[in-house]
């Protein structure tokens, strides 16, 4: 209605508007859209809270949650997402395979503890608890940023009624030296030394691929860990190591005389791989970062080129586990094509870190060198992980109980 009577008639006319939307509107609130509701006590109930809101920086808009999940990943999130190539490509994957094929259709502020049951509970058909977990923060971080953005007032994925399955207990179990020198025995004579450096000096297996000749330190009897070889999209490029840290690690003579004998019978390869993400530059910036770089490395596949993780995994590791009695060999036509194998993954390539630092702990040097010598930012989590490898772990205690009681 108009706010001024008709001078004919004495009455407020009705504009345009009228019976084409709600009929009060609450309006003039800083940082704070318009809203209109059929009943006053209705206006003046959102009125108090959003002003009460507002004043403490907590406003949020029920209509900006209206957007789907998938239309808010695709427009507000994703863009912002930056990092480690090879981490961006595992969120993706998640984002693609879990979470936009059964929650993209909901609205932000319809996300709740009910749906995130039903989710899990699909997921727990397809994926082991520690997948579950991942898929499950990658969530939380896009429902936490819808937070931070004013579209909803809380994460649904902290909520205390509902979470992610709790961690697969167990401990890490390492190889007995018959079984790495089995496998060594089994595995070609090209790639042979590829276990030495996984196995002697506690290496990943990224940097085991990206070990160069230049890294070795014959005099001073040290290796420095300096790059790994990575996978980003199915291509190859050099980086620096997980957690972007370079580390010193000492050379045993019998593992400096496997990589003399390698040498000389393999000689070092340039390879030239561009730098941290394959992918084409978009910027001068990012040209400089990623132009390629040519190390000499020590060990390559047949035809003189970096090893990719994924043939070496299936056409030489795996092979020689089934040869070493590790694991079942193939079934018979399935040589043919792709390889399957059973899903194995305690014995991968870290196995043979697991191995040394079993062998490091045993012979008694200390948790904080081997946490350096693994490029591990902090000793409680070497400590956490391998403190049973320790020897004679509780025996003084149970001494000390003896003397008492025996």
């Amino acid at each position: 209605m108009k706010k001024r009577p008709n001078p004919k008639t004495g009455k407020r006319d009705r504009t345009a508007l009228y019976g084409k939307c709600t009929r009060y509107r609450v309006k003039g609130i800083p940082g704070v859209k318009d809203r209109s509701f059929d009943a006053l006590q209705d206006a003046k109930t959102w009125l108090a809270q959003a002003q009460t809101d507002a004043r403490r920086g907590e406003f949020v808009d029920p209509r900006d949650g209206a957007i789907s999940l998938k239309d808010y990943i695709a427009t507000h999130w994703w863009p912002t997402q930056s990092g480690d190539p090879s981490t961006i490509e595992r969120i993706e994957q998640r984002v693609r395979r879990h979470i936009v094929p059964h929650l993209g259709a909901q609205p932000l502020n319809a996300i709740g503890t009910e749906v995130l049951r039903h989710w899990k509970k699909r997921l727990e058909k397809d994926l082991g608890p520690t997948s579950i977990r991942l898929v499950w923060a990658t969530l939380s971080s896009v429902l936490q940023a819808a937070v931070e953005d004013r579209r909803l007032g809380r994460n649904p994925c902290r909520s205390s009624t509902v979470g992610p399955p709790a961690a697969t207990p167990g401990r890490v179990e390492a190889w007995p030296p018959e079984r790495v020198l089995a496998v060594r025995a089994a595995m070609p004579d090209r790639y042979r030394l590829l276990l030495v450096i996984g196995a002697g000096l506690g290496l990943r297996q990224g940097e085991a691929l990206g070990l160069s000749a230049d890294d070795i330190d014959f005099e001073k009897e040290v290796v420095h860990v300096r790059r790994q070889v990575k996978m980003v999209r199915t291509k190859l490029c050099f980086a620096l190591p997980k957690g972007r840290k370079v580390r010193d690690v000492p050379l045993p003579p019998s593992v400096a005389r496997a990589i003399r004998q390698h040498m000389e019978r393999f000689a070092p390869v340039p390879v030239t791989l561009p730098w941290d993400d394959p992918t084409p530059a978009e910027t001068p910036v990012e040209a400089k970062h990623r132009r390629p770089r040519t190390y000499s490395l020590l060990v390559t596949g047949r035809e003189r080129k970096a090893i990719n993780r994924n043939y070496f995994n299936s056409y030489v590791w795996k092979p020689a586990l089934a040869a070493a009695g590790v694991i079942a060999p193939l079934e018979e036509g399935s040589t043919d094509g792709a390889r399957v194998w059973e899903p194995s993954r305690e014995h991968g390539f870290h196995a043979l870190r697991h191995f040394f630092a079993s062998e490091e702990l045993e012979a008694g040097e200390s948790v904080v060198s081997l946490a350096r010598w693994l490029g591990h930012s902090d000793p409680g989590f070497t400590l956490r992980k391998y403190s049973h490898f320790l020897p004679r772990a509780g025996a003084r205690g149970t001494a000390a109980i003896d003397a008492i009681f025996a």
